[in-house]
């Protein structure tokens, strides 16, 4: 059972909901330490004064902001406890607004809100099903580990969820730190028609558990055979495609004629076969429809001889 790093209460004008703060997010990213080569010697690091190469004491250290021209202000553990927000026992939502209108550059790391204790549990579901039926994010402000937080809390099923936000001056203006970014170029309709019918081609339903981290599975496995006492040989594969100029309809002629007939990336191999068994389903049925026919003319023609 995973263990709370934040207990407090979500408010909402006159109504509180104990909460309790978990991790929604588990980084799977795998770890190394160091050692020196051809031994079994882990490296440390030490706090070392730049000037005598004495090794400081934790307790010693103070911080400094670099203000530039070399010079730094010196802040004390006392100077930052002096302007510390103070603990927050209460995410305070100030605004409810669209879900929509958050551009997703500004969520961060997200948490799961549960219910702290058994009468949490209706106020909490309340907000969460008011939330989820009018599609709204509640935006709220708290400290938790002595930083203040913006965050998103939305409604998911049977939980909320809250995505810390970077604050507005955190995100860079694209047009202010990138210096060749492309002009709004004029397309044909040809163009753009080819280019979406390539999206639409690639298109499918979302479902993360069709992505995974190859790089990290080819890590995992190379360790694993390490410890077994393979040798590890390494393939140079050049992947990539040189500096070709190609012209941009027909390279996007030939990505369209590649992607039909596949599943797109991350599609769902059960709508492919969905999609193969209609097809086979429809086939028959217009073969039976064709025999049926056969059937009722030579029929018909049987009736007129008799007749006859």
């Amino acid at each position: 059972m995973a263990r709370s790093i934040w207990s407090g209460a979500v408010g909402f004008g006159l109504v509180t909901v104990p909460v309790s703060v978990y991790s929604a997010t588990d980084d799977k990213t795998i770890e190394f330490h160091q050692f020196e080569r051809d031994t079994s010697d882990r490296i440390r690091y030490q706090r070392v004064n730049e000037r005598t190469g004495k090794e400081v004491d934790y307790d010693d250290i103070v911080k400094g902001h670099d203000v530039g021209g070399g010079d730094y202000v010196i802040v004390t553990p006392e100077d930052l406890e002096a302007v510390e927000p103070g603990r927050s026992r209460t995410i305070d939502i100030t605004d409810f607004v669209d879900l929509s209108e958050i551009d997703p550059i500004y969520f961060q790391k997200a948490y799961y809100l549960a219910p702290k204790g058994e009468e949490a549990r209706r106020p909490y579901d309340l907000l969460r099903q008011a939330m989820a039926a009018t599609n709204q994010v509640a935006i709220a402000n708290f400290v938790m580990r002595d930083k203040q937080y913006l965050v998103a809390i939305r409604a998911e099923d049977r939980v909320l969820v809250m995505s810390t936000l970077f604050f507005a001056d955190e995100v860079r203006d694209p047009m202010e730190e990138i210096d060749d970014l492309p002009r709004s170029y004029k397309f044909s309709s040809r163009d753009l028609s080819t280019a979406k019918q390539l999206i639409a081609s690639l298109s499918t339903h979302w479902d993360p558990t069709n992505y995974r981290d190859t790089y990290r599975d080819r890590v995992a496995d190379m360790i694993k055979r390490k410890q077994k006492g393979e040798e590890i040989v390494r393939t140079d594969e050049d992947d990539s495609k040189g500096g070709e100029v190609v012209d941009l309809l027909d390279a996007l002629r030939a990505s369209v004629d590649a992607a039909k007939g596949k599943r797109p990336a991350g599609g769902s191999k059960k709508t492919a076969a969905k999609k193969s068994t209609a097809k086979k389903a429809s086939a028959k049925k217009s073969t039976a429809k064709k025999s049926t026919a056969k059937k009722s003319t030579a029929k018909k023609a049987t009736a007129k001889k008799k007749a006859s």
